[in-house]
């Protein structure tokens, strides 16, 4: 391996990407990030024949018979070449004698073009033919067959083609020896078919690096790329003694004296379990292989554990976020951020349900916005949050409806002592859980805060990027479900000095709060459309874009 400098094989698919696209090619392979679109699922499903290897063996180029003999023809041929510093998987390989053919499958069809198929397919067959020259084998050229079109395409390996293929594998290795991310292509027709467009965020990441987060109108150099909600919704098992299990590509859950319930892998984000709920090795095995958190609370809904599949492999962003956790001024800037966002989602709150009623809350809140940026120390911005909580709750007894049947004068917890308290405390906890899923998903290390300090066993990033959420998600649904009388007495148990939701009462709570999940509402800065669970997920990811150097300032989440 000498001839690479120590570093990994190149995997040719990989190549491609980087033809494509540099920076999808980073996401991809150096930092394992992959989901699927409906280009990629179809293709998949294309190569399913091809990508099912033979078992029989395949003669090295200097043991091949000397006398005439059939071609062989081998289905997902996996070769490499240190010399090349290259791997690849070859589709279909054709070997008639000493000359190989590897064919490459792709979806679609053929492209109708004058210069014939696209640099990234070619230079993909390029690597393979250089792998199979160094194995001894003469190859001159290789074959496109595009699936749906059913066409073969002969592509000659050039000496232009060889010269363009290592110049990229060149490129390539200089961008993972610099572990630094290309930036995003700038208004691509790529961006709208790519698979990690979510991911990647290119017109959200050259506005946010223009600095033009302003009011101005900007929003249409903006256009929104990713889905506006996702089409996987939790799933939530709260019957005692259920179990649930796997049958084909479906969880079933299974409970005594009910009939079983079916919901599809694929249209579950994560899987949460409720006190003496079983789960099988099999579901087990299918939920962690498709990436889909499982999250166990106790039978009261107190969030105790997640299990998830192989921790995510960015392992350069979760070095960015502990050095900034332990540079004091760096977490200092972030922490700011997030109680930015939370004191001004609070007022918003606090005007919309009181308006001219509260214009005393509403002014000592701006002084405290205006202060946020000027706090010098962690303790004296958690002295800003503090008054500025007890402020906004005391405006919040004064936003429930006076007829309600239980009382609520201020914010108490571990155990809540009243039914609003329970509430909210539920709330927070289905929130936390999910800013826990979308940074996990992200890369980040949850444990680690940059605002709330580590604390063994605390989820403190995960309470950070919830803070600027709980006014408009966690506090909005308490209101909702008070003020329209959805949520009754009898839907809460007292407990000496504590006070608890009943089963049917954190149904009622579940409900609301993933309705409001999945209401849409305007990004403040890019302007489109996007639902909370969603929104979650793009703050989630801009936070990683600053860690990493390619956006100064995190922009928090606001309402109007």
């Amino acid at each position: 391996m000498s001839q690479i400098d120590s570093l990994d094989l190149v995997p040719a698919r990989m190549l491609n990407e980087f033809a494509y696209c540099p920076r999808l090619c980073f996401l991809e392979w150096m930092n394992a990030d992959f989901q699927h679109n409906a280009d990629t699922l179809e293709g998949r499903l294309g190569h399913r024949r091809v990508d099912q290897a033979d078992q029989q063996p395949l003669p090295a180029a200097d043991q091949l018979p000397t006398d005439a003999t059939p071609p062989i023809h081998a289905r997902s041929v996996l070769l490499a070449s240190a010399t090349e510093g290259l791997i690849a998987r070859i589709d279909l390989l054709e070997l008639d004698g000493n000359r190989a053919t590897p064919i490459d499958y792709k979806k679609g069809s053929c492209p109708n073009r004058p210069e014939g198929p696209y640099e990234p397919e070619c230079v993909q067959l390029c690597a393979q033919a250089l792998i199979l020259r160094d194995a001894g084998y003469t190859c001159t050229h290789g074959i496109l067959y595009y699936i749906e079109s059913r066409q073969r395409v002969e592509v000659p390996i050039t000496d232009q083609l060889v010269q363009r293929t290592r110049e990229l594998l060149q490129q390539m290795r200089q961008m993972a020896a610099t572990q630094r991310m290309p930036l995003p292509l700038v208004d691509s027709p790529k961006c709208p078919r790519c698979a990690l467009v979510g991911i990647c965020l290119p017109d959200e990441t050259h506005l946010l690096r223009d600095n033009r987060t302003d009011d101005s109108p900007h929003h249409d150099r903006v256009r929104r790329l990713i889905p506006a909600r996702d089409e996987a919704l939790p799933i939530y098992v709260q019957a005692q003694g259920a179990c649930v299990g796997k049958s084909g590509e479906r969880l079933e859950i299974r409970q005594k004296n009910a009939p079983t319930q079916e919901v599809r892998l694929i249209d579950t984000s994560q899987l949460c379990l409720f006190g003496s709920v079983q789960l099988t090795t099999q579901a087990l095995h299918a939920l962690v292989h498709a990436n889909i958190p499982i999250l166990y609370f106790t039978y009261a809904g107190w969030f105790t554990a997640i299990t998830i599949g192989t921790s995510h492999k960015n392992a350069l962003l979760r070095i960015a976020q502990h050095q900034a956790a332990a540079h004091p001024p760096t977490a200092l800037r972030f922490a700011q951020a997030f109680i930015l966002a939370k004191v001004r989602n609070q007022r918003t709150l606090v005007r919309r349900h009181l308006g001219n009623q509260a214009d005393c809350e509403l002014q000592r809140l701006h002084d405290l916005i205006l202060a946020i940026p000027h706090a010098t120390n962690a303790d004296s911005l958690l002295g800003i949050e503090g008054t500025a909580a007890r402020i906004y709750f005391a405006a919040f007894a004064q936003m429930l409806r006076p007829d309600i049947p239980f009382a609520f004068e201020h914010r108490n917890r571990r155990p809540p002592r009243d039914p609003v308290n329970a509430i909210l405390s539920f709330l927070y906890t289905l929130l936390i859980k999910d800013c826990l899923v979308a940074l996990t998903s992200v890369g980040f290390d949850p444990f680690v805060g940059l605002f709330h300090q580590p604390k063994y066993g605390r989820p403190a990033l995960a309470l950070d990027l919830a803070e600027e959420f709980r006014p408009i998600i966690a506090d909005s649904v308490a209101l909702s479900l008070i003020n329209t009388g959805e949520i009754h007495a009898d839907d809460f148990l007292q407990r000496i000095n504590a006070v608890a939701l009943t089963d049917r009462g954190r149904k009622t709570v579940i409900a609301a709060y993933e309705r409001r999940m999945d209401t849409l509402i305007q990004h403040p800065v890019f302007g489109y459309r996007l639902s909370y669970r969603r929104a979650l997920e793009v703050q989630a990811r801009l936070l990683g874009r600053v860690l990493g150097g390619e956006i100064t300032d995190y922009p928090g989440f606001t309402v109007r």
